[in-house]
């Protein structure tokens, strides 16, 4: 039988990005728009976020391209 459950993401907010990756607000926001790091998710009013799997997968092709 299938399973239909889908995996619940974790949304992080920028306070913890900064601090997970290392890179300022505007590297951050610089390589966003430049389409070389993953797109924030609105979330309503001002408030936005990451998906913590596309980070992980962000941060993982940085290491594996050292």
């Amino acid at each position: 039988m299938k399973n239909n459950v889908t995996e619940r993401q974790r949304i992080i907010r920028k306070p913890e990005l900064l601090n997970m990756i290392g890179l300022s607000d505007p590297t951050v926001w610089r390589m966003e728009k430049d389409g070389k790091f993953p797109k924030r998710l609105r979330l309503g009013g001002n408030s936005c976020g990451w998906l913590e799997s596309e980070i992980n997968g962000w941060l993982a092709e940085r290491a594996s391209a050292r």
